[in-house]
């Protein structure tokens, strides 16, 4: 009995756990001197084809905004040294996580019963581009991997995350 406390304890600690942690990369132009980039403005188009609402967009270039201001980049609508974009994707996702009991004395002949607990979730892609403006050359991207809440304050606190965590890694560090 304790031990099929500890397996559906483990499960619930596993289904929580992958549903809260974002994973993040990045990959940028090994040639490029980062320091060189003083301001940046926002892709029109490339906003505006963001399959996402409006509200989640303003979301994420105002977490966009606070993470490159904290870096002491500027925001620049005339001749930016930086060109940003984002896009998204959404894929549904299932986790399934096994929980074995087995029913007898110790027989031989006792079978194992395998059920399974599942979780179906959405997973939201965010990719962040940072684009040189005078070469029309991408420099940067940073891709970020999570879970994606319904409620609108914990999307909202979730978006934050994700930029932050994808910005984190800008600049590079060589």
């Amino acid at each position: 009995m304790k031990t099929i406390i500890k397996i559906a304890l483990l499960s619930t600690i596993l289904l929580l756990s992958s549903c809260n942690t974002i994973r993040v990369s990045s990959d940028f132009n090994d040639k490029i001197n980062f320091n060189d980039y003083k301001t940046y403005a926002f892709s029109k188009k490339g906003v505006d084809e963001a399959e996402i609402n409006d509200i989640d967009k303003k979301r994420i270039l105002n977490a966009i905004d606070v993470e490159l201001s904290s870096k002491g980049l500027r925001k620049s609508s005339i001749e930016p040294d930086l060109m940003v974009n984002f896009f998204t994707e959404s894929n549904k996702k299932i986790n399934y996580y096994p929980n074995y009991n087995y029913y007898g004395y110790g027989s031989s002949l006792a079978p194992w019963y395998n059920t399974y607990y599942y979780h179906n979730y959405s997973e939201g892609v965010l990719f962040i581009d940072l684009i040189d403006y005078e070469k029309n050359e991408l420099i940067w991207q940073g891709i970020g991997k999570g879970y994606i809440p319904s409620k609108r304050a914990k999307k909202e606190e979730q978006i934050k995350l994700f930029v932050n965590k994808i910005l984190i890694q800008y600049p590079p560090q060589y």
